[in-house]
């Protein structure tokens, strides 16, 4: 049986969806390199999603490939993937000191 993480019932791909929303919200004005694949938000959403699922690079990039490929269809390779979590990891961090980012996340059935 597969665990899927969940957010209020939600599948887990409507979990990434909203945290896409609410990352981009607050990097809309950043504009994208010419020659990146990646938006900025796509990168630091991919960020939290690592820290969040707290496994390891090559796992989390199969998880990634394997089953979100269609919402993260311009995904580098795996090394270029984790350089880019490095140049980003400020912005990375900023979200996941926000207590709101951190609440919508956190699987509450158990209250």
């Amino acid at each position: 049986m597969k665990l899927y993480v969940r957010l209020f019932g939600s599948p887990a791909h409507e979990c990434i969806t909203t945290l896409f929303y609410e990352v981009d919200e607050q990097l809309c004005a950043i504009p994208k390199h010419p020659e990146a694949r990646l938006w900025p938000s796509e990168v630091v959403t991919l960020g939290l999603l690592h820290a969040l699922k707290g496994v390891g690079n090559r796992a989390l990039y199969r998880w990634l490939t394997r089953d979100y490929r269609p919402l993260f269809p311009q995904l580098p390779e795996r090394p270029r993937l984790f350089r880019l979590f490095t140049t980003h990891q400020d912005w990375t961090q900023v979200f996941l000191a926000a207590p709101t980012v951190l609440g919508a996340l956190t699987p509450r059935g158990s209250r």
